[in-house]
């Protein structure tokens, strides 16, 4: 029996690969979707995967995952540096969470340093581009 893996995308990121490509590269989130997807069946993962540009959703999903999901990945996108109430659903969720950035957030502006998210995380990728996602999977593979 596989193991059904969450993996949750904030605001923006639907628009991956057509904004700002010199920073989030030029693949789409449905190619990322796709490559997590063959990943996961390699390593025996079920993936679930979500997107939303609203907060209170993502909420939603995360108490989704407290009775399904053995693990989440997340990119909060802007909603690192600004959500107590991801964070606070993300506490409700018995598993292990890793966070993913695309870009790496500490070479960014100032106020993207902090995230609210990573206090909660086992693990934080950052900086890696699309791949972090699929090296979140090899951890929860382990």
């Amino acid at each position: 029996m596989s193991k059904l893996i969450y993996v949750l995308n904030g605001p923006n990121l639907n628009l991956l690969g057509k904004r700002q490509p010199e920073i989030y590269g030029h693949e789409t989130l449905a190619d990322v979707q796709k490559r997590m997807e063959k990943k996961g069946d390699a390593l025996g993962l079920e993936i679930a995967f979500f997107q939303s540009n609203h907060e209170g959703e993502l909420v939603d999903i995360i108490h989704q995952a407290r009775e399904q999901a053995a693990g989440i990945v997340i990119n909060p996108a802007a909603y690192s540096h600004t959500s107590v109430a991801i964070l606070d659903a993300l506490n409700t969720f018995e598993g292990p969470v890793v966070e993913v950035h695309i870009s790496n957030i500490h070479k960014r502006e100032a106020f993207r340093h902090h995230s609210y998210v990573s206090s909660r995380a086992e693990g934080v990728i950052a900086g890696l581009g699309t791949l972090g996602y699929v090296l979140a999977l090899d951890y929860f593979a382990q």
